[in-house]
């Protein structure tokens, strides 16, 4: 048999279908785009599955569209980390919409998580606005930040201000790349702060889309004094999870 799981997000929608030892299989990715129901039956029809289980900020959508199971992303990508990383006590997903701190217990369960759902600060369309605001990629924005020599600080962490004042700064000849380091180390900020009310020590999983991101998780490791873990395609940690879930 072949379990999938469906992880849509703000950004993305990400399928992983894995067999019944949990091995992957098929791993796709779109766009979410206005449609999100739309792009994702376009996905199930290219692979083959016997069960699916939806995760992410469309979950319930897709429970109504195709009268499937749903897990929230802290199970999914609990469970996928795990599997991942064996060894894994703390999980850190930073995704477009929102960004979690998960602690798990020895058995991979959840004992505690922090979440930021409330506004875009702190989250990857937060790194989005601002790379845009400062004209770079954003593939290319960690990258850029870390030849700044020095951090510029950014006071405020609210989108609109965070960009009124960027762009002041940039009127006034600041160096831009210095502006970005100081924007990535206010997200790590808030992240590692979540991080510290739910975990004290160990190793950190990295998922979601910012996890690609080289200058955040160098100001992670930093910050906290704990190895970061990236998985390969941190990405689908969450459709794994949830296919793996669909598997039990």
């Amino acid at each position: 048999m072949y379990f999938a799981g469906i992880d849509i997000g703000s950004r993305t929608i990400e399928l992983v279908v894995v067999d019944e030892a949990g091995e992957v299989v098929s791993s796709l990715q779109a766009d979410t785009g206005f449609d999100p129901m739309t792009e994702a039956k376009r996905l199930t029809e290219e692979v083959t599955f016997d069960r699916i289980m939806a995760t992410g900020y469309g979950r319930n959508l897709f429970e109504i569209s195709f009268d499937a199971p749903t897990v929230t992303e802290i199970k999914a990508h609990a469970r996928g980390a795990r599997a991942i990383f064996p060894e894994a006590q703390t999980v850190l997903d930073i995704g477009g919409q929102d960004s979690k701190a998960i602690a798990l217990f020895e058995n991979g369960k959840v004992k505690k998580f922090e979440m930021n759902d409330r506004c875009a600060a702190g989250t990857g369309k937060f790194l989005e606005i601002m790379a845009r605001t400062l004209g770079f990629a954003i593939d290319a924005f960690g990258r850029e930040a870390l030849k700044a020599v020095r951090e510029l600080s950014i006071s405020s962490m609210c989108t609109v201000f965070a960009e009124s004042e960027v762009t002041s700064l940039i009127a006034k000849g600041n160096d831009r790349l210095e502006i970005a380091l100081g924007l990535h180390a206010s997200v790590i900020r808030r992240a590692a702060s979540m991080i510290s009310r739910v975990s004290s020590g160990g190793d950190i999983v990295f998922t979601g889309g910012v996890a690609k991101n080289p200058c955040m998780r160098r100001l992670l490791e930093e910050r906290l004094g704990r190895r970061v873990l990236v998985p390969e395609d941190p990405q689908s940690v969450g459709a794994f999870g949830a296919a793996l879930l669909a598997g039990e």
